[in-house]
Parts: structure tokens; C-alpha cells; sequence
């Protein structure tokens, strides 16, 4: 008994903290005078912006190989023309500009989609205009030519610390809206190989699949952040979700609706994370930052006077942590922009400014290589890509429809990491291994997976 007493006043100050944030919103009178703490005052104002989201689309569906073999068409009249399936999605949508009829969500969401209806929750439903996407980040912008909308405000994602209570709404399945709570489990979290760029929110409030792209709101009811992902065998909740934090989806999605895509460019330094062993190898009391393993001759880094064992301290005044950091700031950069950077170098501290280039891609035509190959492009990684420094390999930069690459089953985006068993770590590697092989093994990674192609 004397521990029950201990623990209700604390849970009901716990709900006080939560409440007062919230915006000392007024409570119901409960059971004997004593106020039930709700959320209901925060989301009754914000679950207007969160909106539903469905898609009609199709997708090209893989063969038998029978099928794609040109002698076997013809013999048997068969049209050449690729098969194709509809697919249907739903997911969640957040309203940011209530004038204009703009909503962000995510780029899973909406990919692939012919048709994109958004319904909001007064059931008024709308057929959406495409503005952008961005998969690397995995953010789109979509717009709706409604009147009478609601739109979240914007907090400062940056801001957030872990232990914060945040709220996610979503409007899944066409259900309707749903609300879980809970806390900032971490930030920052990157290398988790669900995105190109990732800087995610980590929070146990549950982030189910039909919530993607949905808001994640702090208990004034600001936007911090877009659901995204879950963490969880077999697509179930286990208190490990992500958002992608506000800060970041502004900033893309101002390019999206400015240019209709983001171009990113490239600074032409490779970093690695300061440890504690390489702090004091180079001296150094702090173990916060990046150092720079290689400067690109020729490049905006190598013009502004970077040079390899600089420390990275900051990014336009912001702190770097991790290489992530560079990365993803770097990434969010727009050809032709200038970037300041604070480096330690020497035991000083110094400025350096730079202008972020537009990336240089060398590419190989496949029919120069194999006869095999023709009609696909193929690029070495590049800063600015999603895979840069977390693959060894080369990309399929582009693939014609039809042709014998796109027969074979090698699609655009297509990471190659070996080739008739041989590791492939550039162009000139791959040249080496395919140039006039019978048959071609290619060991290819393709999103979150991997396959072997046989290609005869």
C-alpha cells in the first residue's frame, strides 16, 4: 500500500508535465473532482492535416524466361510488349500549406502510382497532383485542389531531445485516424539501410505500415517529423519506429515544389567517423567529428583547400557528429550553393567555403562490353548517391525497355558487386570481367536484396 501512494502522485505529475506542454489545454472534470489528463484539446486541432492517402498503379511483371527469348516470341506470335499488374496502396499524408494544398508523405506511399486520391477526415476526397519525389529520403510532395484545409505548423525537429513526447497520427486502410503515443527513443539514427539519406526520429510510439507518412507531432501539436518505417520482424510493431525529422523533409520539399526534384550535388571528399583511436592518433582531446580520408583532385574541396586529416567540426554552423553527418548535410545542398566549413587542422580551428558541384558521371554503354549488355548504362558510385561509401560495386545508371539488358531482367538502380565471380569495384573492373565473357554472372544488389543474374 505505502508503494501505491508513492507511485499515483507521481504518474499524476508525470501527466501534469505532459499536459502543461501540450499548452495548459483545460481538462474534463472526472471521478470526485479530479481531472482526467487527455490529449483530445492538442488533437482535435491537428488531425484535420493528417490525411488518407490511395494509389492505383501498375508494375511490370517478371517472365519466364521462355517468354523473353525473341525466337520463342515470334514462333509463337507472342506480343513483345512487358507484362503488367495493378497495384493498389494506402498510406498517411500530412497538409502543410493549407493555401496552396500542399501535403508531404512519403515516397513508398505514392511510387509507381497512376492515380493518387487523398481523402480527409471530414470524408471529403480529392484527386492529387504529383509535385515531386525524392527516393533517396524517401519524401514526395503531392497537392490537392481543396478549400477549408488545415495544416500542421512546423517545429524545430532539431531541437528534440530524447525522453520528448511525441504523439503519431496516421490515417490508415481507410479506417480512419489512429493515435499512438509515446517518447524520442534516439536521433539521429543512419546505417539502418532503409533509405539513401537517413537521419531519422527513433520513438516507441507505434508506427504501423498503413501510417506511413504521417504526421509525428510534439504535444503542442507541431510537426516534427514523418513516419516512415517500422523496425520489426514480419512488419509488426515492437516499440522500434522511425520518422524522418521535419527539418530535413522541409528542406526537400521546398526543392520539390521549386524544381520538381532535388540535384544533389558533390563536395569530392571521402570521410570516416572520428573515433577515440584515431582522436589520439592525431592528438586530439575530442572524439566528435569527421576526418577527411581523401580530397578529389580537382574538386570543390580541393579548391576550397581541404585536405586529407582535416577534422570536420561543422557544417553552416551546425555540429557534425558522424561522416552521416557530412553526408547527409552535403545532400541537402542544391548545384551551385555554397557551403561553410569549420575544420580542425594543426590543433587550429579554421573557415573554408565551397561550392557544390554538380556530380560528373562516367558511364559505360553496355553494348561496348557485351553484346549481352546493350542497351544499359553503366556509372561507378559517386558521392551523392544513395549507395556512395556504404557499397563496393558499380551502378546501372539507366536500361532501355526492351532491349537485351532489359530482357536479361537488369534494372536501372541495379548495384553490381561481382561479375562472373570477380569482385567489381569500378567500371574498368567490370570491362575486365564481362568484355567478351559466353555468359555473364552477375552477383547484383536491388534494394534491400540481392540475387545472382545468369545471363547467357
Amino acid at each position: 500500500m505505502t508503494m501505491q501512494r508513492h507511485i499515483i502522485p507521481f504518474v499524476g505529475l508525470l501527466w501534469l508535465l505532459m499536459l502543461s506542454a501540450a499548452g495548459q489545454a483545460s481538462l474534463p472534470v472526472g471521478l470526485e473532482g479530479q481531472p482526467l489528463p487527455t490529449l483530445a484539446p492538442m488533437l482535435r486541432k491537428t488531425t484535420p492535416a493528417v490525411v488518407n492517402i490511395a494509389t492505383l498503379g501498375h508494375i511490370e511483371v517478371r517472365q519466364n524466361p521462355l517468354l523473353q527469348d525473341p525466337f520463342f516470341r515470334r514462333f509463337f506470335d507472342i506480343p513483345d510488349r512487358p507484362l503488367k499488374r495493378r497495384t493498389q496502396s494506402l498510406g498517411s499524408g500530412v497538409i502543410v500549406d493549407a493555401e496552396r494544398g500542399y501535403v508531404l508523405t512519403n515516397n513508398h506511399v505514392i511510387e509507381r502510382a497512376d492515380k493518387i486520391s487523398v481523402t480527409l477526415r471530414d470524408g471529403r476526397r480529392f484527386s492529387a497532383k504529383l509535385i515531386g519525389t525524392d527516393p533517396e529520403s524517401d519524401i514526395a510532395v503531392i497537392q490537392i485542389p481543396a478549400e477549408n484545409l488545415t495544416a500542421l505548423p512546423l517545429a524545430d525537429s532539431e531541437k528534440l531531445q530524447v525522453g520528448d513526447f511525441v504523439v503519431a497520427i496516421g490515417n490508415p486502410f481507410g479506417l480512419g485516424q489512429t493515435v499512438t503515443s509515446g517518447i524520442v527513443s534516439a536521433l539521429g539514427r543512419t546505417g539502418l539501410g532503409i533509405e539513401g539519406y537517413e537521419d531519422f526520429i527513433q520513438t516507441d510510439a507505434s508506427i504501423n505500415p498503413g501510417n506511413s507518412g504521417g504526421a509525428l507531432v510534439n504535444l503542442r501539436g507541431e510537426l516534427v517529423g514523418i513516419n516512415t518505417a517500422i523496425l520489426a520482424p514480419g512488419g509488426g510493431n515492437v516499440g522500434i519506429g522511425f520518422a524522418i525529422p521535419i527539418h530535413m523533409a522541409e528542406q526537400i520539399m521546398q526543392q520539390l515544389i521549386e524544381y520538381g526534384e532535388v540535384s544533389r550535388g558533390r563536395l569530392g571528399v571521402t570521410a570516416q567517423d572520428l573515433t577515440p583511436e584515431l582522436a589520439q592518433a592525431f592528438g586530439l582531446k575530442q572524439t566528435r567529428g569527421t576526418v577527411i580520408a581523401q580530397v578529389e583532385p580537382g574538386s570543390a574541396a580541393a579548391r576550397a583547400g581541404l585536405k586529407v586529416g582535416d577534422i570536420i567540426l561543422k557544417i553552416n554552423g551546425k555540429p557534425v557528429s558522424n561522416s552521416a553527418d557530412v553526408r547527409n548535410r552535403v545532400g541537402l545542398l542544391r548545384v551551385g550553393s555554397t557551403v561553410e566549413i569549420t575544420l580542425l587542422r594543426d590543433g587550429r580551428e579554421r573557415t573554408v567555403r565551397a561550392t557544390i558541384e554538380a556530380p560528373k558521371l562516367e558511364q559505360l554503354a553496355g553494348k561496348d562490353l557485351n553484346p549481352r549488355l546493350a542497351g544499359a548504362l553503366f556509372s561507378n558510385l559517386q558521392e551523392g548517391m544513395p549507395a556512395y561509401g556504404r557499397v563496393e560495386g558499380i551502378i546501372v545508371s539507366g536500361v532501355e525497355p526492351g532491349s537485351p539488358a532489359w530482357r536479361a531482367g537488369l534494372r536501372e538502380g541495379d548495384l553490381i558487386l561481382s561479375a562472373n565471380r570477380r569482385p567489381v569495384k569500378s567500371l574498368e573492373d567490370f570491362r575486365e570481367a564481362v568484355k567478351g565473357a559466353p555468359q555473364l554472372l552477375l552477383n547484383i544488389q536491388r534494394g534491400n536484396g540481392a540475387l545472382f543474374l545468369l545471363i547467357r
